[in-house]
């Protein structure tokens, strides 16, 4: 299964409209992208809600979960470790809409839900990802989801943003 460009971004505009609508009375909206395709898909969805949203854009910022990975003895010794940003003015009290390119096990979610906890309290956090390809070790479910895909036994989903890939696009692989 490909989606092409077309595709993934009329999949963004509709989850636009779905967290306008969860967020309707939100006066301050913070997307915030998990490293490293879920910042460019949250760069795309705040155009998005820019303009779903009467012009008003929100706080971006980005999470980088590598040392809060349940897994990361098994990562090696020195992990590679990017930055993360917090939107500006914080989190506390705001809506931050956590997104994603992919959900899967559930475990990079939970991992970023325990970063954001130790920056402060938002008044409401939603999950808005891409694709969800099911799969879930933890009891983690998305707000928003653009599309759900069945992804064979030891399959993968890739998605490609213009910012990495030169495109924009998603590809299941067997």
């Amino acid at each position: 299964m490909t989606l092409d460009e077309a595709d993934v971004r009329a999949l963004l505009a509709r989850m636009s409209a779905d967290v306008t609508a969860l967020a309707a009375g939100a006066p301050e909206l913070a997307v915030m992208g998990i490293h490293r395709r879920g910042i460019d898909i949250a760069r795309l969805l705040a155009a998005d809600l820019a303009a779903t949203r009467a012009g008003r854009r929100p706080a971006l910022g980005s999470i980088d979960i590598t040392l809060y990975r349940d897994d990361l003895r098994s990562v090696g010794p020195m992990p590679v470790i990017g930055g993360s940003e917090l939107p500006t003015g914080g989190i506390d009290d705001k809506t931050v809409v956590l997104v994603d390119d992919v959900i899967f096990t559930g475990r990079t979610v939970r991992a970023a839900l325990d970063e954001i906890a130790d920056w402060g309290r938002p008044g409401r956090v939603y999950l808005c990802v891409l694709i969800d390809r099911g799969g879930r070790e933890l009891p983690i479910q998305p707000d928003v989801v653009g599309a759900r895909l069945e992804v064979p036994a030891g399959g993968r989903v890739d998605v490609m943003v213009p910012e990495v890939d030169g495109r924009l696009g998603v590809e299941v692989r067997r």
